[in-house]
């Protein structure tokens, strides 16, 4: 073997998944066809959830100062996402090639092998590994894994070598994006809806704006090159009047409103995660975020299968509790593609949901929905609230130090969280402490709201998502633990 994992795609996805890896001591190879990064950003930002996710890594300072929002949207309605009580605002103003640059360094310093340059031509699973063809610098050469992740986009060669189904619609339209300098225009951060199709602006750090023109009857168009910035300032003036032919651009692209998604994310030793596995119109900034987090739920999970002590049925537990998640993705953007980009016969529908939205249990659906908050898995049957859904971030002490139960998730470890010292309870845990964290501390300001009130003890898996809560899960602490980190060792 060349590595246990090899990741072929150094986006945001890849990234994070190969530092997930690199936490729990794997070896893995990113493969990335381009030399360097592109500098170019799709995405701006990370949602609510993303947010938490960089802190319980504690990756989350490496951005420095984050400017935040709790002004959201849904198809371009406006929702105050200040409803969703206890959670982080959302980063507005961080560019995608800023967040994959922090994530790269963030891997390297872990020890990912990073190969840029090298291009994935075709892969074979043999059912003991997967032998992987690259073009490199060096030329052709075969690398072999145990295991072969394909996060490398929309158009993912791992997905179509390995036969993945991708069933959805194709494109019906298609859009422009461009980022501009020398150039006012009036801000239109959630988009407006024009006679002739819907526009965005909004400004960026370095005196950048950018721009999105979604005109309605453009043909999709599959592009071997970007659209010059002629048509789309051409676009432009059609929907707004405005000339802005005299900008500077900086980055001209195009996307379409395609909706798909894999029937399954694992073939065997391929798996797929992110915008491989899944693909849909950029409302709500929710894609990168999604691929992310995809990631997270992939990574312990394949940690523990390539270190030998993950129960049975660990990583179908990936599709099993990220497809559902897809799923709903797809649906909510395609929601949101037709209030943004329908015309006024659809004003009706507009009125009617701003309506709703001004209620706030109607606010707090929407906006958990496309924050990524409103997740809960399958962990067992239970009373408990928190049962499926992430933890909160609860402040701690303990007989050493003061922390948090965020904190605690550092180093990507399970983590039995005692909050009433009971070692009858660390005792049953003892055969799991090389891979779960057994933890006494004592809560301090627990909101009525985080659903941990009354709670004895919490067992917290590596993505964050609890496991197991007492009172309130319906099977006993070792089955849980068994469940989610494997049989005990022989203590």
């Amino acid at each position: 073997m060349d590595a246990a994992v090899i990741v072929v795609g150094a986006g945001p996805a890849g990234m994070m998944l190969a530092s997930e890896l690199r936490l729990a001591g794997v070896e893995v190879v990113v493969l990335e066809r381009l030399a360097e990064r592109t500098g170019e950003s799709r995405g701006l930002g990370f949602t609510a959830r993303t947010m938490e996710v960089f802190d319980q890594r504690g990756i989350l300072s490496r951005f420095g100062e984050i400017e935040t929002s709790n002004q959201g949207h849904f198809g371009g309605l406006p929702i105050d996402f200040g409803v969703l009580e206890g959670a982080w605002q959302a980063a507005k103003t961080v560019p995608q090639s800023v967040t994959e640059r922090h994530l790269e360094e963030w891997a390297t310093s872990l020890g990912a092998d990073i190969r840029r340059g090298h291009e994935f031509l075709s892969l074979k699973d043999d059912g003991d590994g997967v032998e992987v063809e690259v073009r490199g610098p060096a030329g052709i050469q075969r690398l072999r894994a145990a295991y072969l992740v394909g996060c490398d986009g929309g158009r993912s060669a791992v997905r179509k070598a390995a036969g993945f189904d991708f069933p959805g619609t194709a494109a019906t339209m298609e859009m422009f994006l461009a980022d501009l300098k020398g150039v006012d225009i009036k801000p239109r951060m959630i988009g407006e809806t024009l006679p002739g199709g819907m526009v965005m602006a909004g400004p960026l750090p370095g005196d950048v704006t950018r721009i999105i023109v979604c005109e309605r009857g453009t043909p999709p168009q599959r592009r071997d090159v970007p659209p010059s910035f002629g048509e789309v300032a051409d676009a432009w003036k059609r929907l707004t009047g405005d000339d802005i032919s005299h900008a500077e651009p900086v980055w001209v692209s195009s996307f379409g409103d395609a909706t798909r998604q894999v029937t399954e994310y694992r073939r065997g030793r391929v798996i797929l995660a992110g915008d491989s596995a899944h693909v849909h119109l950029p409302a709500g900034g929710q894609g990168m975020n999604t691929s992310i987090q995809d990631a997270v739920n992939l990574g312990w999970k394949l940690a523990a299968v390539v270190n030998g002590w993950a129960p049975q049925g660990l990583l179908d537990t990936y599709h099993g509790e990220r497809h559902p998640v897809g799923k709903r993705l797809l649906m909510n953007t395609q929601a949101q593609g037709l209030l943004f980009l329908s015309g006024p016969e659809v004003q009706p529908l507009r009125d009617v949901l701003t309506e709703l939205i001004g209620y706030d249990e109607v606010a707090r659906h929407l906006a958990a929905m496309v924050s990524g908050l409103e997740i809960t898995y399958d962990v067992g049957s239970g009373t408990h609230p928190l049962l499926g859904r992430r933890m909160p971030h609860l402040e701690l002490s303990g007989a050493v130090r003061k922390t948090s139960s965020t904190e605690l998730l550092r180093s990507a470890r399970g983590v039995l969280l005692d909050l009433e010292d009971n070692p009858r309870l660390r005792a049953r845990a003892a055969g799991w402490t090389d891979r779960v964290d057994v933890i006494t501390a004592e809560p301090h300001a627990v909101r009525p709201a985080s659903g941990l009130t009354g709670t004895s003890a919490v067992l917290i898996r590596p993505d964050g998502h609890v496991a197991w809560a007492a009172p309130g899960s319906h099977h006993d602490l070792p089955m849980a633990l068994e469940r989610w980190f494997g049989a005990p060792r022989s203590i």
